[in-house]
């Protein structure tokens, strides 16, 4: 575990080293976010997103861009008329490839942290996991220093803790706008 570390630290210096720009980005957006899987009587549900990621353009046609996201996502309940608010703190890390000048492709893993699950005021925390994996795929456009980002959070994690054998994950489109700044 040590040497993968090591490895690891060591390939993240030398991208440093060579990039050729490194900039934060803070960005802010809506969701439309559902539970999917082996559940029924959902319907997406509107949230926000918002919060500052970092990336450094390794050559002109790849980047690596790092994140820590405030993400209100979960889904409303077509029979009970009721929403299951879930609130993560994610962290992606994507590889940005530029088809074109300014537009990207990109993927990659996330991690989200729940922070909070309610329905109405009734706590959920006891019947979901605090860890929720993901692979973020998507489109970016970048114009002057705006960037335009649009992406399809691929749910991998089954949220409940005794989902009694069903698998029910996150589902989540994310589209932000962003400000670029040079570091």
């Amino acid at each position: 575990m040590k040497k993968i570390l090591m490895i690891a630290t060591l390939m993240l210096a030398t991208l440093g080293a060579n990039a050729q720009e490194m900039y934060a980005k803070a960005m802010a957006g809506g969701v439309l976010s559902n539970l999917v899987g082996d559940v029924s009587n959902n319907k997406m549900k509107i949230g926000a997103v918002g919060g500052l990621e970092i990336g450094c353009n390794i050559t002109d046609m790849f980047a690596i861009t790092g994140g820590v996201l405030y993400t209100m996502q979960g889904c409303k309940n077509d029979l009970t008329d009721s929403n299951l608010n879930l609130n993560y703190i994610n962290v992606p890390v994507l590889a940005n490839v530029y088809v074109v000048p300014g537009l990207a492709i990109k993927a990659g893993p996330q991690i989200g942290f729940l922070m909070s699950a309610k329905i109405g005021d009734i706590s959920q925390m006891d019947y979901h996991k605090k860890i929720d994996f993901s692979v973020p795929v998507g489109l970016s456009y970048e114009f002057s220093d705006v960037v335009i980002d649009a992406r399809y959070n691929i749910g991998l994690t089954d949220i409940y803790k005794n989902s009694g054998g069903d698998k029910i994950r996150n589902g989540v489109i994310m589209l932000t706008i962003g400000y670029k700044i040079p570091m």
